[in-house]
């Protein structure tokens, strides 16, 4: 009976102790047999690349005429005839509105008769003066001339007559620039006051759009740089424009106005609403493409690819112009970077490249 005990002992003991020979050797094998039953993840790459790299400011805003003026009404009157209506076309100097010219007309006769008259005064007296007229003596002669003019009121009639033609012409209105009228604010037959405002004039050559840009982007930005413009009314096609000016200033919100010219108006009005796109070169930055770039807790990451398995990079990332980003710290120039397939993708994943 004892015999059978030890018999029993000795075999469970083979049992336990072959159990656990058996773990042990299922714990010590090679993690490599693991990743080498997972199937590698295809990828597309590409090279990060140090190379001219176009920052893209991106910015809204409104048309404005290149040119715009304000006509406007200076003396009070009827307004008697108006030849323009809204969006038509005017040539620079042309009448766009009269006013009643009877009142100015008649200040204007007035004026002339006391010319005429003034002058008749002078011509009468300057006949008692013959002897120092037919002298020699020119200083004495003009001192002479002068006085006599002043006293019988030739200067005063001479400017008063200025004076009544110049209101004369102020009765009619005319186009200060070509351009388009806008804004029309009388109708024939109007009594107006001196100073309103009839009408705007829009320049009929280029148009201007404002926009507001960063001031950390202002250094980006200088005359003559190229943009691209994108209407509301059009906002696939891209009307090209040059930067042409900068306001020395920068508003409460922390932006600066910049004013870009185009060269074309083709179904475009001043006022409307468009977006500015300004190419910013920079030379000699290390970029990815954007499709590199992912995001892990927050954090910037770029997945490059070492013996045929993925590394993950944190980054610190630059510029983007929407379709590359600059790297200012964490990928070497030259480095082969995952493009796909790279959002769920571990660090030391095994992965294939694509053949294109």
């Amino acid at each position: 009976m004892i015999k059978s005990r030890f018999i029993l002992f000795g075999f469970l003991a083979l049992t336990f102790f072959s159990c656990k020979s058996d773990e042990e050797k299922v714990e010590e094998a090679p993690t490599e047999s693991f990743r080498n039953e997972v199937a590698a993840t295809e990828v597309r790459v590409a090279k990060a690349e140090v190379k001219s790299f176009d920052y893209l400011i991106n910015a809204t805003g409104k048309l404005e005429a290149s040119s715009q003026v304000t006509a406007i009404i200076e003396q009070a009157g009827f307004l008697i005839e108006l030849n323009v209506k809204e969006g038509q076309s005017v040539n620079k100097g042309e009448v766009i509105a009269r006013l009643d010219p009877t009142e100015a007309q008649l200040r204007l006769d007035k004026a002339e008769i006391s010319l005429r008259n003034a002058n008749a005064e002078y011509e009468s007296m300057k006949m008692g003066y013959e002897t120092i007229f037919s002298s020699g003596d020119e200083e004495r002669k003009k001192t002479i001339d002068e006085q006599l003019k002043a006293k019988s009121g030739l200067f005063m009639a001479e400017v008063e007559l200025k004076e009544a033609q110049l209101n004369r012409e102020r009765c009619e209105l005319k186009a200060p620039i070509s351009g388009r009228i806008a804004d029309l604010k009388f109708k024939e037959g109007s009594l107006v006051s001196a100073s309103q405002e009839l009408c705007e004039i829009l320049g009929s050559g280029q148009l201007t759009l404002k926009v507001k840009v960063l001031e950390s982007d202002i250094s980006l930005i200088s005359s003559n740089q190229k943009a691209e413009v994108y209407a509301v009314s059009d906002s696939q096609n891209a009307i090209e424009g040059r930067v042409v000016g900068m306001n020395p200033k920068v508003d409460e919100n922390g932006l600066v106005q910049v004013s870009i010219a185009i060269n074309s108006s083709r179904n475009l009005l001043p006022g409307m609403n468009a977006r500015a796109i300004i190419r910013a070169p920079q030379n000699n930055s290390l970029v990815v493409p954007k499709d590199a770039l992912v995001y892990r807790s927050g954090r910037a990451v770029v997945f490059s690819i070492e013996n045929n398995e993925s590394k993950w990079n944190y980054v610190e990332v630059g510029k983007d112009n929407g379709e590359e980003v600059e790297i200012l710290e964490g990928v070497e120039a030259g480095s082969t970077v995952i493009t796909s397939n790279n959002l769920q993708l571990a660090h030391q994943a095994p992965v294939q490249i694509i053949k294109e």
